[in-house]
């Protein structure tokens, strides 16, 4: 079967998904101060239990790579590393990607904004229709406004207050949204499976790292040696 993961929101989503319409799925949220590398493996230990299976038996990763919270983003990302470096196949999704799968399942087929917590008072934000319809950006809250303009909008629940204030309109939002995430992980998981691996995963960072900021010239080299690496 294979694992799929979000880890890039508060939430920690989880799916193992197999042939026909095999799947088991779970969905925690991290309570403050505790972190999603205490929750995960626990979490994917039970579920896996929950299907009858032996880690020995997965097949694969899937994974959100971003953008997200940086700490929570990598332990997904970091997870699914581990399990390639066993030999393992492994993909990865844009949480714009899944977020706009799963206001599919809800019904929304109109293009709409999906906006993303970007702290440091900015958001992280693309359109979406079927697919993306621009790239993926990062703008401060206070200039949101000029860029959605009038069009319908979602963001998360624990982002979606700040984003009302800020637009002056309430956005989109759904009492089964966990649910549908879930489905929608389920769906890109089988999606994704049927593309190339990708090696190395590459997290979608919208934002300088604090280390890439305050060093500088140690992120020009990281940043030539990701270039090198991708070359090969």
């Amino acid at each position: 079967m294979l694992l799929v993961l979000d880890t890039t929101t508060e939430w920690l989503h989880l799916a193992l998904v197999g042939e026909g319409e095999a799947a088991f799925t779970r969905a925690l949220k991290a309570e403050p101060g505790q972190s999603h590398s205490v929750l995960l493996l626990p979490a994917l230990q039970g579920l896996l239990e929950t299907a009858s299976l032996a880690p020995k038996e997965l097949t694969g990763c899937v994974v959100c790579v971003g953008p997200g919270g940086f700490t929570s983003l990598r332990t997904g990302v970091a997870t699914a590393e581990g399990l390639a470096l066993t030999g393992l196949p492994v993909w990865g999704f844009s949480a714009f990607e899944l977020r706009a799968k799963a206001l599919r399942f809800l019904g929304v087929h109109e293009p709409l904004w999906v906006l993303l917590d970007g702290q440091r008072q900015e958001t992280f934000a693309q359109r979406w229709g079927d697919q993306a319809l621009n790239e993926a950006a990062r703008w401060p809250l206070s200039a949101l406004g000029s860029h959605v303009k009038g069009e319908p909008w979602w963001a998360p629940a624990g982002f979606r207050e700040r984003v009302e204030a800020a637009l002056g309109r309430p956005g989109l939002g759904f009492e089964d949204e966990q649910e549908a995430t879930l489905q929608a992980l389920v769906a890109l998981g089988r999606e994704k499976a049927q593309g190339a691996p990708e090696n190395p995963l590459i997290p979608f960072y919208l934002r300088e790292t604090d280390a890439e900021m305050n060093f500088p010239q140690v992120s020009g080299h990281l940043s030539e040696a990701l270039r090198r690496g991708q070359a090969r």
